[in-house]
């Protein structure tokens, strides 16, 4: 009898063992947004490697990149793994005043996010990185393409980003005689223009931002006045200033974390450095991976880094 007891107590200890095992996870997929720039889609496939391999299903779904906080605070996405301060600090906290969004901490990775130039362009400007070089009309005239009307041109990012942000700076610098600013359609042309502009040795001045592959290949931001709170016209300011040394933040729902707790607490200790971010994307823009592919290899690389976050 003293032994059938036992082995019922063994199997109802089991049982709720089990219970607590499935219960800690829901089995509803973790809904992981995803943008237009390698970094944050390679990272988005890391990410959602490290939950699958924690039991949770996971989902890629094609975001906005301002409007995405919104929809992580209402549940629409889970997550956010990448939010920059300089390009979408405002619309982070703008959710997450509204309740719902949750600050998970910050990457060890600080950001810049700026326009600059190739080291090997340097030497078309004199003066440079200093920004009132561009006051030089022979420093514009080297940068002069077909669709910039004479002047010397700059290549943003996609205007989603940061709408009139760029443009309204060169006016207000009092450059937009020598300077016009042209919208890239997505980050892959902005690499575009990197090879083109080398191939065809002309000058080139693109919006770019690190951590990012071409911080091993040489590239310089442009020293425009520092950044201050309220210095940008969104904030009341005059716009004559340049970006921030900022943050890369992570961000959740709310829900998701009660949802999901095991996977909310790797969430929350993960934190990638400059490097492990710009190697995420050389695997894309220089070593020509899918994003799919390219998480699988950082994982299978980098073991023992993730493998510690799920502990």
């Amino acid at each position: 009898m003293k032994r059938l007891l036992s082995l019922i107590s063994a199997v109802l200890i089991s049982l709720v063992s089990f219970t607590t095992v499935q219960a800690a996870d829901s089995k509803k997929p973790i809904r992981i947004p995803t943008h237009n720039w390698s970094s944050q889609v390679v990272m988005a496939y890391v990410i959602g490697g490290i939950f699958e391999s924690m039991g949770n299903n996971v989902e890629y779904v094609p975001a906005d990149t301002q409007a995405v906080y919104e929809s992580i605070r209402i549940g629409d996405v889970d997550i956010s793994h990448e939010v920059w301060e300089s390009a979408f600090g405002k619309s982070f906290t703008t959710a997450l005043d509204k309740g719902g969004l949750l600050d998970w901490g910050d990457h060890e990775a600080r950001t810049l996010e700026d326009m600059g130039y190739p080291n090997w362009v340097a030497s078309k400007c004199p003066g440079l990185p200093d920004w009132t070089a561009l006051k030089n009309p022979d420093c514009a005239k080297n940068f002069v393409t077909p669709d910039s009307g004479g002047k010397g041109r700059m290549l943003e990012g996609p205007q989603t980003w940061h709408g009139d942000l760029i443009p309204q700076r060169i006016d207000a610098l009092g450059l937009g005689d020598l300077w016009v600013v042209k919208f890239a359609g997505s980050a892959d042309a902005l690499w575009a223009e990197l090879k083109a502009a080398k191939k065809e040795d002309r000058g080139t001045i693109i919006f770019n931002w690190t951590p990012n592959f071409t911080d091993g290949a040489g590239f310089t931001f442009i020293d425009f006045p520092p950044y201050t709170a309220g210095c940008r016209p969104e904030d009341g300011g005059d716009g004559k200033c340049g970006s921030p040394d900022g943050y890369l933040k992570k961000a959740v729902n709310a829900d998701w974390t009660k949802t999901h707790p095991a996977a909310a607490a790797m969430f929350k200790k993960l934190s990638f450095s400059t490097g492990q971010i710009g190697a995420m994307a050389s695997l894309v823009d220089l070593d020509g991976l899918t994003h799919e592919e390219a998480g699988k290899k950082w994982l299978a690389d980098n073991e023992s880094v993730w493998k510690a976050w799920t502990k």
